[in-house]
């Protein structure tokens, strides 16, 4: 059979979105009892955590101080997939099929996949990384001019223009200013959307040195012919152009958020949000959504909110799945599952 239209075994719940949020769903119907799927476009679990800002710390997790972005992703996986999820990335997702049973296949460009319930956990969708507007950039993207940062190791000793305003942009400049030869962050204004802290820590870090700090400033052209020589920036208050001489530029400047073919399933949408209520289902039964990619009047956008609502639309997930479920499992402490794990560890010694 070709596996690209081939039909998987039923779940009992098929999450959609493979980033923290949906990696706690997947636990979390484990620990339900419940068996899982999820379903992801990209080559690899951790969403955002892993593929936008790996080296970025997290402060707000409960229970954790202080956490790097990749190692909260793989905390997050090693707990997501203890109970054996099926997991399928670099899938596009398509249709959403409501079956006669009440029951639904999702379908991909590489399969089908029946399943008794949906939980979205797609953060804010597929993310398209906004571009700069000037000659060579598309030429030379992936060739020194990049969108994001994989592995900071790659500008150790480099000359890096890092061009953007927010948290992704100064957090990198944070990060990078002990690896490269130079390095400089320039923004279109006066005003940063960072946080405060690491605002702090860039005016230190341009006060030692390490950092050259350039704003109402944007880029012009990007020169070099196989790979990223040098850059053309100008002041957008005079148009005065400077010339710079860079190994690489990094236009860490945004995405643009797409539902993409979930804003057709005829979900109630709101400022390109899926709308549920308190049990986290959205308009269509069966369906929930947790993370960033659904609202409700009060809504904080956290990791630490996702799994919260993770948690509540798994457990309206089961009760969907089997009316005659609790909602409330209890305490994870007195649960069967885990009583049994504890049963199984033999005492070392007498």
């Amino acid at each position: 059979m070709d596996t690209a239209v081939s039909t998987a075994d039923p779940r009992d719940i098929t999450i959609i979105g493979g980033g923290p949020t949906g990696l706690f769903a997947a636990f979390y119907a484990g620990m339900r009892g419940m068996s899982a799927r999820i379903v992801d476009s990209m080559p690899e679990l951790g969403g955002q955590l892993a593929a936008l800002y790996p080296e970025k710390y997290i402060y707000d997790v409960g229970g954790i101080p202080q956490i790097l972005a990749r190692d909260l992703a793989a905390r997050c996986i090693e707990q997501g997939l203890q109970f054996g999820a099926d997991v399928r990335l670099e899938e596009q997702i398509d249709e959403l099929i409501r079956e006669p049973d009440g029951s639904f296949t999702l379908t991909t460009n590489r399969g089908r996949y029946p399943t008794k319930a949906v939980i979205i956990a797609a953060g804010k969708g597929a993310f398209a990384p906004r571009v700069l507007e000037c000659a060579g950039y598309e030429r030379l993207l992936g060739r020194g001019v990049t969108h994001h940062v994989k592995d900071p190791a790659h500008y150790e000793g480099k000359r890096v223009l890092i061009v953007g305003g927010g948290d992704s942009a100064v957090d990198w400049a944070l990060n990078l200013k002990d690896r490269t030869r130079r390095l400089i962050l320039i923004h279109r204004r006066e005003g940063f959307r960072a946080h405060a802290h690491s605002m702090r820590l860039v005016e230190e870090a341009v006060r030692a040195g390490q950092l050259e700090l350039l704003t109402h400033r944007e880029v012009r052209e990007i020169h070099g012919e196989d790979r990223v020589t040098a850059v053309t920036i100008f002041d957008n208050r005079t148009d005065v152009d400077t010339h710079l001489e860079v190994d690489a530029v990094l236009a860490l400047i945004g995405f643009k958020p797409d539902l993409g073919p979930i804003s057709r399933w005829g979900l109630e949408l709101e400022r390109h949000a899926i709308r549920v209520d308190a049990h986290m289902q959205t308009s269509i039964p069966g369906v929930f959504a947790a993370g960033d990619v659904c609202t409700y009047d009060g809504k904080l956008e956290l990791i630490a909110t996702g799994f919260a609502e993770a948690c509540i639309a798994v457990n309206y997930a089961v009760h969907y799945i089997d009316p005659k479920a609790r909602v409330n499992p209890g305490h994870s402490t007195n649960l069967k599952v885990f009583k049994d794990r504890e049963d199984e560890v033999v005492p070392v010694g007498d």
